[in-house]
């Protein structure tokens, strides 16, 4: 269901209305390595300029630190855009990015299955 905020990027029947890409401008490519979890937090810089309404929810969004995949499931757009939006807003310095710490190797059999474990008592 769309909030008020929405405004004219979503309808109730007809769901987004602007194609994730377009928010974008057609870039698949982030210009900094970004993780899914990496962690992103607003720095307090005040972007230059109009960045769009995206780029904005997203900078509210992570006045605390979120990872990447926190943001695009709030923002509801793909990994990818979400990327591309976020690394907008680092290169601003209006974000500062810290990539996920390992504490055991990411491949580790025990963290994948204490993943799928979680993942099934989702289910």
């Amino acid at each position: 269901m769309a909030t008020a905020g929405d405004g004219p990027w979503l309808d109730d029947a007809a769901g987004r209305l602007v194609r994730p890409f377009t928010v974008s401008n057609g870039r698949t490519e982030p210009s900094i390595a970004l993780d899914l979890m990496s962690q992103v937090m607003a720095t307090g810089v005040v972007p230059p300029g109009y960045l769009g309404p995206e780029h904005a929810q997203a900078l509210d969004l992570c006045r605390a630190p979120l990872s990447v995949a926190e943001a695009a499931a709030q923002l509801k757009l793909p990994a990818v855009v979400t990327k591309v939006l976020l690394s907008d807003l680092v290169d601003c310095g209006a974000l500062t990015a810290k990539p996920p710490a390992f504490h055991h190797h990411p491949t580790d059999r025990s963290l994948l299955e204490a993943v799928l474990d979680g993942l099934r008592r989702q289910l």
